[in-house]
């Protein structure tokens, strides 16, 4: 750790940018989508996030990791993007939809797993956004409690009472109820 901290001293700030795009890019564009479920835009807002984290890495304190911070700064521009005007009223939202393009293994096993994975993660999508960023960080992100809600800003007993009521939703939901916005 203190290896990486010293190399950073004598990082440029597009040196380091570059490190944190190569370390936590595949993050920031699952996050993102999880937002705006619609993978081209979801990479689109991720650029945009990068820049913005260009712009402000100047301002970085240390009071945090990178990784959380650039957790927190993806979670605001997404929830900012959300709440805009031309994404209520503008773009229309594609139905979600498993990847054509990746290839199938020949083990049957794992398609029938990723197939459920992918059904599975559309009933998150369904999730309202609250329930959904905390389904999102705890078990695809594998954030603990305590850093979802350093991340979202939030008591760490609104994002156990959040994973509760989304585990509950989503459990309703897999045994033939409908999934309760909250």
């Amino acid at each position: 750790m203190h290896d990486k901290r010293e190399k950073q001293e004598h990082q440029s700030t597009r040196e380091i940018l570059v490190d944190l795009m190569e370390e936590y890019g595949d993050m920031v564009l699952r996050v993102a989508f999880t937002y705006v479920k619609e993978r081209q835009l979801a990479e689109d807002l991720s650029q945009e996030i990068f820049i913005k984290c260009y712009q402000s890495l100047h301002t970085f304190e240390e009071r945090s990791s990178y990784r959380t911070w650039l957790y927190r700064i993806t979670v605001n521009y997404c929830k900012d993007y959300v709440r805009s005007w031309p994404f209520r009223n503008l773009i229309p939202r594609s139905v979600v939809r498993p990847g054509n393009d990746r290839s199938m293994d020949s083990v049957s096993s794992q398609v029938v797993q990723r197939e459920e994975n992918d059904l599975l993660f559309k009933k998150v999508l369904k999730l309202s956004v609250k329930l959904r960023e905390v389904v999102i960080f705890y078990y695809y992100e594998n954030l603990s409690v305590n850093e979802i809600a350093c991340v979202l800003q939030v008591n760490p007993n609104t994002v156990k009472s959040r994973l509760h009521r989304a585990r509950k939703s989503l459990r309703h939901h897999i045994e033939g109820g409908m999934i309760l916005e909250e």
